[in-house]
């Protein structure tokens, strides 16, 4: 199975936007920090496609073509809990802060500014239960929420690409 997410970046300051997926039964996402995006779509020509339908559902965002800057590396999930579905992240850049509102899949939107993420405290293992069993997972905490699993290894990938992309 395959879904798409938006990685939508914005300038002063440099910042990519984060949701919290809504608590809602039978999700295995449920509550967890995300990019906006999700499964593909019967109609949707392609997982760009996907990605765009689903910001734009999710948190009201209409993305464009043009504002597409690229891809970066697929991931797949790896928690034996949670369906077996492969993610393609597309990076959008926009050149402001667009208004957000989020659908009732979305508990919260915001916009994390890119330096906050590359603070090293900011960037740690953390300990949660997944599955009933406890493990130690790569993470990043926002605003009190750990941003852990696909989201993690995305935003770790983006920061990777930003940083060598500056050198």
């Amino acid at each position: 199975m395959w879904a798409a997410v938006a990685v939508v970046l914005v300038p002063s300051p440099d910042a990519v936007l984060l949701i919290r997926r809504a608590d809602r039964a039978g999700d295995p996402w449920s509550g967890h920090m995300a990019l906006p995006g999700g499964r593909r779509g019967a109609g949707d020509a392609d997982l760009r496609v996907t990605a765009m339908r689903e910001t734009r559902e999710e948190v009201g965002l209409v993305l464009h073509r043009a504002d597409l800057a690229g891809s970066l590396d697929d991931v797949v999930s790896r928690t034996p809990v949670l369906p077996p579905i492969a993610v393609r992240p597309y990076v959008f850049c926009l050149s402001e802060r667009p208004p957000l509102t989020p659908n009732v899949e979305v508990a919260a939107a915001s916009w994390v500014a890119l330096d906050h993420l590359l603070h090293p405290e900011i960037y740690h293992s953390a300990r949660l239960d997944i599955g009933g069993a406890p493990r130690d997972v790569p993470a990043y905490t926002v605003a009190e929420a750990i941003v852990w699993g696909m989201t993690e290894r995305i935003l770790t990938n983006l920061l990777a690409e930003l940083q060598s992309s500056s050198t």
